[in-house]
């Protein structure tokens, strides 16, 4: 061995580790760690008290707990009591416009085809679409609103059901987002950044807090079939640089609900079994002499697809619900894929303690023709959104589930492209929008927020993505300050360096 060398490994301490046997202080210590983590675990869960990443570390080879693990154990999650112990994300991908929802600008009515003034605008950046316009002429919703419930909140004449259940939702008028176009805006609210690679929010809530439910995933999204608009991708739901067993898994509708689960043609269960015991002994002698965790995250999700082949089955099959909940959720939830159908399937799994559920719904996206679009969006998920939280209450899940709907941005005041009276297209627009959250740790009956009489410009209490993000954690019980992942040198979280928890909206 040269000079060079000795001084590479003198000044490299991974590579000795990997390279030497274990001395005596470092045996010690690694399994003092181990038997006080098996303690720790016996008492309060090791999925509940470490998340899942550390527990299945713990649950394996405790002895050899890796340095994640140990972090994992001084985070010592929950950071705090949680309010919610699951979470059902409904996301309208498009962008759903407040306009003709849940923010009432009434003074628009004197104001048609009238041009958005300067100071209002205020140079704020415009897409592409919309620059190349010669004017920007404002177009009042032709959709008429009332006061409901006992809280009086506007809401539009296109969600009848929605305003029956507005007692329970916190509708927040103020929210914003730094992305002006789709794919970086989903991004943006999923994973935190606009650029792709970071993990989605669900696979953050996996890592850090685990699992409840040994036989269906964390996180399981569901994307509603015969729906266009703006595409989607798997990344949204994907574990980026977290361990892969923190992945969204995509339930579809049809004979395959989760693809690769069933057995190959020939095969039973007792010979998955056993191929499954061998498979997991080469995984292990493979980890033995590099401690990589992807290894004990590829033995995880074997174990888990096995036992999800009779758990999967018996969470979709919905012909045992009564016909007044097929009623409640509407005719469309006897059709498996559709949005209604999924909004049933995300109650059954909440039921099973499935810890975050996320539902796609495409087509919000009218640059022309909203009137006539919205109705149909809204026509397809009003009685379905209602419906779950209505059934959620019912069934005493709403006070620990919290329950979100939203899309990645508003859309303008002014009409893009030809404006008629009951004719009209809105842009994209991030700097007003509006979303609601309901049920655990969330007040309800109120609206947080406001914006100008244009609804284009926030005009009191201001809600980033960011914010939003770190007040759904800190529901969780999870401080997004220090729900971490080193990565290449640096601690990435959810909310980067960013973010502040809206304490006004919490009970």
């Amino acid at each position: 061995m040269n000079h060079h060398e000795d001084e590479f490994r003198l000044h490299t301490p991974e590579f000795n580790k990997l390279n030497t046997k274990l001395d005596r202080r470092h045996f010690l210590t690694k399994t003092s760690l181990g038997m006080g983590a098996l303690a720790l675990g016996s008492l309060f869960g090791a999925n509940k008290l470490f998340g899942a990443g550390a527990a299945g570390a713990a649950s394996q080879n405790p002895g050899e707990l890796s340095e994640d693990s140990q972090e994992a154990i001084l985070r010592a999650l929950p950071h705090f009591a949680p309010k919610a112990k699951r979470v059902v994300y409904l996301f309208m991908s498009g962008g759903p416009s407040q306009l003709e929802t849940f923010d009432y600008k009434p003074k628009l009515n004197e104001m048609f085809a009238k041009q958005l003034p300067d100071s209002v605008r205020k140079g704020q950046r415009l897409t592409g679409m919309s620059a190349s316009q010669s004017s920007l002429p404002i177009a009042p919703s032709v959709y008429k609103f009332a006061k409901h419930g006992q809280s009086q909140t506007w809401v539009s004449e296109l969600m009848p059901y929605t305003a029956k259940v507005v007692d329970d939702l916190c509708i927040i008028k103020s929210l914003y987002t730094d992305a002006i176009n789709h794919d970086p805006a989903i991004t943006f609210f999923q994973t935190g950044s606009q650029l792709p690679g970071r993990p989605s929010i669900g696979s953050w809530v996996s890592y850090g807090l685990g699992s409840d439910n040994e036989n269906l995933p964390t996180f399981i999204s569901l994307v509603s079939k015969n729906a266009s608009g703006q595409p989607l991708y798997a990344r949204l739901w994907g574990n980026g640089f977290l361990p892969t067993e923190h992945q969204g898994v995509q339930f579809r509708s049809g004979k395959d609900p989760v693809l690769f689960l069933n057995n190959p043609e020939g095969y039973d269960g007792a010979d998955r079994r056993e191929m499954l015991q061998y498979l997991k002994q080469l995984n292990e002698l493979q980890n033995a002499p590099i401690g990589d965790p992807e290894v004990d995250a590829r033995i995880a999700q074997y174990e888990m697809a096995y036992r999800m082949q009779t758990s999967v089955p018996e969470v979709m099959d919905t012909s045992d619900e009564p016909d007044s909940v097929f009623e409640m959720y509407g005719p469309d939830s006897r059709d498996a894929g559709t949005y209604a159908a999924n909004c049933l399937l995300a109650r059954k799994l909440l039921e099973k303690d499935v810890k975050f559920v996320q539902l796609y719904h495409q087509g919000w996206d009218q640059h022309g023709g909203l009137p006539g679009g919205i109705r149909h969006q809204c026509k397809n998920t009003d009685q379905a959104t209602a419906a779950l939280v209505q059934d959620l209450k019912q069934r005493g899940l709403l006070d620990d589930t919290l329950v979100i709907w939203g899309g990645e941005f508003g859309r303008t005041v002014y009409s893009q492209g030809q404006l008629t009276e009951d004719n009209y297209g809105r842009d994209h627009h991030p700097r007003c929008f509006t979303m609601w959250m309901a049920g655990a740790g969330v007040k309800p009956g109120i609206s947080y927020g406001e914006t100008d009489d244009f609804s284009y410009n926030i005009t009191q209490n201001p809600v980033h993505v960011h914010d939003f993000q770190a007040t759904m954690l800190h529901l969780l019980g999870a401080d997004h300050e220090r729900l971490t992942y080193k990565f290449q040198g640096r601690r990435f979280r959810l909310t980067d360096v960013h973010g502040k928890v809206v304490k006004d909206i919490l009970t």
